[in-house]
């Protein structure tokens, strides 16, 4: 598909959201090679993993890696493209009174989807970097330190942008609280979640107590921003929503709890891997059924909550299979792929390693069916969305 390109005055970063929907997809196929493809003594899946179930024989574990090798290569390709198409874009639209308007205006928060979207980057390279490059695992310890560093540097670009536009706002005032009845300020908030989750991933996998022990703390770091902002922010989105009712067009962002709490989740998960495996502590396989359940039922009512507001005001059937077009709607494929990768993990690190589920049984699948489904029509969704939105 060619994309439109010189858009200008009529670009908005939320068209990063656009690379990020490819590179969640790219996670979602990540997880049937995470938890079906066996990798003993390893984390995650690599190379070598992966040649030794080529060559077992078994025709559903092959055909479950050419489908997931050929979902993985396809939305990284669309994932980098659509990044490198964004920058390219912004510089130019950095340079037009409207960007000038957007850095005055509550809109500013909108940047924050530029270090949301490079997180998702330095998690895809190393997906891939997993799964292509042979031997990659046995220098892993060394690539820690450069990965966190990456995202620290991502972190550092989210504060310097979130910092000058709360500043503003708190110190000048100006904040229009009707007109942001929605929840769309939690794009903030989901930037620095997906730094804290990426922090995590040192801390779990690193066998060096001092890499690991970073990880924990940094990943600990921004969480607890996640956590202290998102408070703030859903008060005032709900406060603001229960007076005015929702904004129309920006009514998807009742769903973006969805994909902050998926991101939360793992990096709990993570942080008490790190401490388990460096550090002696004791964590009971059932506090992740727990926990994971907890947050499920979270996205369950804001998935629902969402829903029933989008049905009820038509935005489906406008901005999803409708002509009506927003950049926005982009915010919807996150939440897909979130459920999914929460489904995920409730499954293979809660009920299976608890043993109150068989892996493989047929109890295995059946949960698997709607988080398949979830998956196919958020892929469907992303596909009519760059169509509408990006194709010349």
């Amino acid at each position: 598909m060619k994309i439109k390109k010189n858009l200008g005055a009529g670009y908005s970063p939320i068209y990063f959201l656009a690379s990020l929907g490819s590179g969640g997809i790219v996670v979602t196929f990540f997880m049937f090679m995470m938890f079906m493809v066996e990798h003993e003594g390893r984390p995650i899946p690599v190379f070598e993993d992966v040649a030794v179930a080529l060559s077992s024989g078994r025709l559903d574990i092959v055909a479950l890696i050419i489908l997931s090798y050929a979902g993985i290569v396809f939305y990284s390709f669309q994932h980098f493209r659509l990044l490198v198409w964004n920058i390219r874009e912004y510089r130019g639209f950095s340079r037009t009174d409207s960007y000038a308007k957007l850095r005055e205006s509550d809109g500013e928060v909108q940047l924050m989807a530029i270090p949301l979207t490079y997180a998702m980057s330095i998690n895809v390279m190393f997906m891939l970097g997993a799964l292509f490059v042979p031997g990659l695992w046995s220098i892993v310890e060394y690539l820690f330190p450069f990965a966190m560093l990456a995202f620290l540097l991502v972190g550092i670009y989210a504060g310097a942008i979130f910092l000058a536009f709360f500043s503003r706002v708190i110190a000048y005032g100006n904040f229009d609280c009707e007109r942001n009845n929605s929840l769309s300020q939690m794009l903030s908030i989901f930037a620095f979640s997906m730094v804290g989750v990426g922090m995590s991933a040192s801390a779990a996998m690193s066998h060096q107590p001092v890499t690991s022990g970073l990880g924990i703390i940094f990943a600990s770091f921004f969480t607890s921003i996640v956590i202290t902002l998102g408070v703030i922010k859903i008060v005032l989105g709900f406060r603001s929503m229960l007076s005015n009712g929702i904004n129309y067009e920006a009514s998807v962002s009742l769903w973006i709890v969805i994909p902050v709490l998926t991101i939360f989740g793992i990096t709990v998960n993570r942080i008490s891997m790190g401490l388990v495996h460096n550090f002696g502590a004791g964590v009971h396989p059932w506090f992740h059924v727990i926990f994971f359940s907890a947050l499920a039922a979270m996205q369950l009512l804001f998935g629902l909550l969402g829903y029933a507001v989008m049905k009820r005001l038509g935005y489906f059937s406008e901005f999803i299979s409708g002509e009506g077009k927003s950049v926005v709607t982009y915010a919807a494929i996150c939440p897909g792929v979130a459920f999914f990768v929460l489904g995920n993990f409730l499954i293979n690190k809660g009920l299976v390693a608890a043993d109150f589920l068989e892996k493989f049984s047929l109890g295995y699948f059946l949960l698997y069916i709607p988080l398949i489904a979830i998956q196919v029509q958020t892929i469907r969704v992303l596909g009519r969305l760059n169509r509408k939105l990006l194709k010349a």
